[in-house]
C-alpha cells in the first residue's frame, strides 16, 4: 500500500542516526550539487567520522562521462546529483552499484529508492504553481489545468530540456497516460506566455515583471526568496501567490536530489558511511535550513522558510517507476513542440 507524506509547519524529530564512529580514510565524491552550503555537510562528516571528503564538481552528464570513460581506474566512490532524469541516466550508464544498507532502507521511504537500490534520494523539493495574487482569482489547482485554455497567453515555464520538467511530465505520464500527458504537454505550449527561457528564479520574475502571470518553479526558489534577498522575486515576493498542485489527486510532484555508490568505488564502505550520514537527522535538517529543501527523511523538522508554504500532500508516486517513462515524456515534448 502506498503512504502519504504530509509536509508542513509542524514535524516530529526522529533519533538521530549517526554516520559511524571515528574510522578514518577517505571517500571521493562526484557531485553536481553547486551549492555552497553544503560544505557544512562534508565538514560535519569529516569532523564526525575522521574520514577525508574529496571532492570533485561538475555537470551531471559529465560526471556520469568522466566517470564511464576512467573505467575501472575511476577514484569515485559516490556520484551524488540533482533529480530523478540524471539520478536514471547514471544508473542507465551502468556507473552505480546496488548498495546493501539497512540504515538507508529503513531511513529512505521505498519510493524514493532506486528499485535494485543503486541510488536513494536525500532531499526534495516540490515543483509547483505560483501566480500573480493581483491578476489571477482562479489560478490552476492541478497540473493538468495548467493546459486549460482559459490560462492561455500567462504561463512561464522552463523548456523541455530541462530535467524538472522531463521528470514532471513522466510523472504525469505514470499517474494519468501517455494521452492525458499528450494532451497536457500541448495545452501548456498553447497557454505560454513566452518561448521557454532561463531557470526556476527566471519564472517568477516573469510575475513580478508581469511577463506572465502564473509560474511553474520548484519550491526552493521561491523559499530561498523569502530567506534572503533574490534580486527581482524578494522584493515583490508578497505579490506571489502559490498553489500545491492535484492536492485531491496525486499530490504535488517532488524533485530529488540523491546519490548513488561508484561502480568501481575504492573506498565502498566509507562510500555507504558517507550516504547513510546524508539520513541522519543533523544532515537533514540542513539540507531543509541550508538549501531550503524538503527533507527525504519523514519527520524532520522544516526551516522557517520552507515551512513557510505550509502544509501540502506530496505525490509519492515511486520514482523508479517514472524513471522508465523518461523517454516518452521526451518524445512528447518533441511531438508537441516544446522548445
Amino acid at each position: 500500500m502506498r503512504h502519504i507524506l504530509t509536509y508542513g509547519t509542524v514535524a516530529l524529530m526522529t533519533a538521530l542516526t549517526p554516520a559511524a564512529t571515528l574510522a578514518g580514510g577517505e571517500v571521493n565524491i562526484y557531485s553536481s550539487r553547486h551549492y555552497d552550503t553544503d560544505e557544512r555537510l562534508y565538514s560535519d562528516f569529516e569532523a564526525a567520522t575522521g574520514i577525508t571528503v574529496n571532492r570533485i564538481e561538475g555537470k551531471a552528464d559529465e560526471l556520469i562521462a568522466r566517470m564511464q570513460a576512467e573505467g575501472r581506474n575511476s577514484p569515485a566512490d559516490i556520484l551524488l546529483t540533482v533529480d530523478t532524469s540524471r539520478l536514471e541516466r547514471a544508473r542507465a550508464a551502468g556507473v552505480l552499484q546496488p548498495i546493501d544498507s539497512p540504515v538507508l532502507e529503513a531511513r529512505v521511504p521505498g519510493y524514493l529508492q532506486d528499485a535494485d537500490n543503486q541510488w536513494f534520494g536525500f532531499s526534495q523539493r516540490a515543483r509547483i504553481i505560483f501566480y500573480d495574487k493581483a491578476e489571477v482569482s482562479d489560478p490552476p489547482r492541478t497540473y493538468l489545468d495548467l493546459a486549460d485554455p482559459k490560462y492561455k497567453g500567462l504561463v512561464c515555464i522552463r523548456s523541455s530540456s530541462n530535467t524538472y520538467n522531463q521528470t514532471l511530465l513522466a510523472a504525469i505520464i505514470e499517474n494519468h497516460g501517455i494521452e492525458a500527458a499528450r494532451d497536457w504537454a500541448r495545452g501548456v505550449v498553447a497557454n505560454m506566455a513566452r518561448a521557454p527561457q532561463g531557470g526556476d528564479t527566471d519564472q517568477l520574475r516573469g510575475i513580478v515583471s508581469g511577463e506572465c502571470e502564473i509560474a511553474v518553479s520548484n519550491t526552493y526558489y521561491f523559499a530561498r526568496a523569502i530567506r534572503t534577498d533574490v534580486s527581482g522575486v524578494s522584493d515583490q515576493i508578497d505579490m506571489i501567490g502559490w498553489v500545491f498542485p492535484s492536492q485531491n489527486a496525486e499530490g504535488a510532484h517532488m524533485n530529488l536530489s540523491g546519490g548513488g555508490v561508484a561502480v568501481h568505488a575504492p573506498n565502498k564502505e566509507n562510500a555507504i558511511k558517507f550516504l547513510e550520514y546524508l539520513t541522519g537527522d543533523q544532515a537533514q535538517m540542513y539540507f531543509s535550513a541550508g538549501n531550503d529543501e524538503y527533507p527525504a527523511v519523514p519527520g524532520v523538522g522544516l526551516s522557517p522558510s520552507v515551512a513557510a508554504l505550509g502544509f501540502f500532500k506530496p505525490d509519492d508516486v515511486d520514482l523508479s517507476a517514472v524513471a522508465e517513462r523518461l523517454p516518452e515524456a521526451q518524445k512528447v515534448f518533441n511531438e508537441v513542440g516544446w522548445e
